[in-house]
């Protein structure tokens, strides 16, 4: 899958993830980061640390669910949280739509909108934007590249049909967060 970075600071005397860089087969993630700051120097801590063995134990097959601690959603429009929010709900094994997504979200002509933000979702992996797919079955996009993406979903049961197209029975509708 390639080489990941995690990009952090510390916010108000807690480490907060701000952007999780992946591999694509134009752009290492190592030279994506160095692209977006400049000044940023390498380091480490004891939670950063633990989410990264995380997202490696998640690249290699296991069924990991991400806590939304560590991560600075506000640094994202309001309209992106409430996707990405919507997207993590999602369980390891399932796939939903950029429409199904719209439409919980009582914005049901914003698939684009939904795909935009999850295109641009600073979070992969943790926020799992790669169980979004379009409504035809075909994958959309990701950050990773198509063949991660759908490395990601075969790892996760996700069958597909000759033409390459989601073979799922049924989507998972996101539902109201618990109160």
């Amino acid at each position: 899958m390639g080489a990941v970075t995690v990009l952090w600071v510390v916010h108000e005397g807690r480490p907060k993830i701000v952007r999780v860089f992946l591999s694509n087969p134009e752009v290492f993630s190592e030279q994506a980061f160095k692209t977006a700051l400049l000044d940023s120097r390498p380091a480490s801590c004891l939670e950063i640390d633990q989410v990264a063995d995380q997202i490696e134990a998640f690249l290699s097959g296991a069924n990991i669910r991400f806590s939304l601690e560590r991560l600075f959603l506000d640094l994202c429009s309001d309209l992106q949280q409430k996707v990405l929010l919507a997207e993590h709900r999602i369980p390891w094994g399932h796939v939903s739509t950029y429409q199904l997504i719209a439409r919980f979200l009582g914005k049901p002509a914003a698939a684009r909108a939904v795909g935009t933000a999850l295109a641009t979702n600073p979070f992969p992996i943790i926020i799992p934007c790669h169980r979004a797919i379009r409504s035809d079955r075909t994958l959309g996009g990701f950050q990773g590249g198509l063949a991660m993406k759908r490395a990601l979903l075969e790892a996760e049961g996700i069958p597909f049909d000759n033409a390459g197209r989601v073979a799922v029975a049924e989507f998972f509708i996101p539902y109201p967060a618990a109160v």
